[in-house]
């Protein structure tokens, strides 16, 4: 089976034979209580405190522990977790969430609004990667009883954009544990207490995380499964021989080689799909350093853009999984995607003669400058695409060398020390682009915030834009103005969009109510079990 675009959405879904029966017998069935899913984890943590730090790493175990407001249903609609009801103001300033009642931390205390008063104002609005830029606005949480949350912004905000972030950055974690500490050293941000299904156990580095079912959880009867284990396995070999031996059952977030997952795709115990993981479509990205002197050319950034042949990498190193980005804003956002051609095709010619015209003309041996490409790994296709990338840019006369760390030092390197030229890494769209898009291009995120915009670039237009965009309430006016903020960013080329994709996950067919949500990983698995 050649792992496309569609065959990764349909592999593990058509019925076909006998490869249905175990599944179709599995659903007539009563969950099963108890037993222990095991999962694949490759994303070693340093925190697993989503309040403080997004990203799927972390969220794909803190979320089995602890919970968000609202999280995405099973059509994709917005439904109550740890909130019940939500309404915002006619002026789009306040909106009010009224509290799940009768809710209680791990350690027995009461869950209320005063949690998320302190999450929001401490929490979101001045640490979290991405909350820093959705709560800029955010003056107040006012609490005029334990289950009532307003939230007060200085311009409006659209309810849908909140809600919608808040589905990945607006987990809540209890104020009597952090309150007067420093949050980012707090001992719970590896082994967090939540209100969650799962109650943390253990987080031994370099092996596993291990939760346990959570006798009171709120929603009765729930979770089905007894444990969850995370199995830390960063060689993807090992990882394909776990799932294939029983080891593991699942892997997800595109953590297999490309070619593993082809194979497993043909193998009836296993469901390889893109099923369960809508609500991430994932960018390969280039992000340059413009304090470079070269880069902070456009020139020069343009030519690098023009340098590499995109559909080329596509079909060849991801198994023609994905296509040529347009732009930071995917294809499947429709309520924000303005359309257009891809702003930079391949042109090596084209390439020469920017670079040239930016007065870096070929020296006798053939080059022009070095730079130095720091790839962060957060999947196989982008140690490929840095190799590529350097491929790509010695015909055009720019000599490169590759950095090499491990994840957590690729981040430091590039976001805390900015010691890279090319940062190469995956952007995340989140549902709306003032959750996770316009971040990377607006001006004044702190140093060190991964996944934000640490290139030294800063242009006042694309700030006022983002901003006009994420408190506008007219639909119609947002996408217009999330339209002339694509066309600028793409002209100045700060970061460079160069695919757009889907990620898959490889699930072994006994594991029941899986990827039943758009965002199955990073949601609670409080409704899954095991078939005997």
């Amino acid at each position: 089976m050649k792992l496309t675009r569609r065959t990764a959405l349909v592999a593990g879904t058509a019925v076909v034979g006998a490869a249905a029966l175990p599944q179709s017998r599995a659903l007539s069935q009563e969950p099963v209580k108890g037993g222990t899913l095991n999962v694949h984890y490759s994303f070693e943590q340093r925190v697993l405190n989503p309040a403080i730090r997004a990203g799927v790493g972390i969220n794909m175990v803190a979320s089995k522990i602890v919970e968000p407001l609202v999280d995405l249903g099973k059509n994709g609609e917005i439904v109550g977790i740890l909130a019940v009801s939500w309404e915002a103001s006619a002026d789009g300033r306040d909106i009010t969430f009224k509290l799940r009642d009768g809710v209680k931390w791990h350690d027995g205390k009461p869950f209320t609004s005063a949690d998320v008063q302190y999450n929001a104002l401490e929490l979101w609005k001045k640490l979290q990667n991405y909350g820093t830029q959705l709560h800029r606005d955010l003056v107040a949480v006012e609490t005029p009883d334990t289950l009532t949350a307003v939230f007060r912004y200085a311009n409006p905000i659209p309810l849908d954009l909140l809600l919608r972030a808040l589905c990945d950055l607006g987990y809540v974690v209890p104020r009597h544990l952090y309150e007067g500490t420093n949050p980012l050293e707090n001992p719970a941000n590896t082994a967090p207490v939540g209100t969650g299904p799962f109650k943390f156990v253990q987080y031994e580095r370099g092996r596993h995380v291990a939760v346990e079912a959570h006798a009171g959880y709120w929603r009765g009867g729930s979770p089905h499964l007894g444990r969850i284990f995370w199995h830390i396995i960063p060689d993807k070999a090992a990882a394909a021989a776990a799932l294939e031996t029983g080891r593991v059952h699942l892997s997800t977030y595109s953590t297999l080689t490309l070619s593993d997952l082809d194979r497993l795709g043909k193998d009836r115990r296993f469901e390889v799909s893109s099923r369960g993981l809508e609500g991430s479509s994932i960018n390969n990205t280039i992000g340059f350093n413009l304090r470079r002197k070269e880069l902070s050319d456009v020139r020069v950034r343009r030519a690098i853009a023009h340098a590499v042949d995109i559909d080329f990498f596509i079909e060849n190193f991801l198994y023609g999984l994905g296509r040529a980005a347009t732009g930071p804003i995917p294809s499947v956002a429709t309520a924000f995607y303005p359309g257009g051609e891809r702003p930079y095709a391949f042109d090596r010619a084209r390439a020469e003669r920017l670079l040239d015209e930016a007065g870096y003309r070929k020296d006798a041996s053939g080059n022009r400058f070095k730079l130095r490409i720091v790839p962060i790994q957060n999947g196989e296709d982008v140690p490929l695409f840095a190799t590529f990338v350097q491929q790509s840019l010695r015909p055009i006369g720019i000599d490169t060398e590759i950095a090499t760390y491990d994840y957590a030092g690729a981040i430091n390197a590039v976001n805390r020390d900015w010691n890279f030229d090319l940062a190469l890494d995956w952007h995340r769209f989140r549902g709306d682009p003032a959750v996770s898009t316009t971040v990377w291009y607006t001006s004044g995120s702190p140093k060190g915030a991964p996944w934000t915009n640490q290139w030294g670039w800063e242009n006042a237009r694309a700030d006022a834009l983002a901003a006009q965009a994420a408190s506008e309430l007219d639909p119609v006016k947002r996408k217009a103005l999330y339209a002339e903020w694509v066309k600028l960013v793409n002209d100045e080329l700060p970061v460079w969009m160069a695919t757009e994709r889907q990620e898959v996950a490889a699930t072994d067919r006994r594991v029941q109510n899986h990827h039943n949500t758009p965002r199955w990983d990073s949601s609670d698995y409080h409704d899954t079990w095991i078939a005997a």
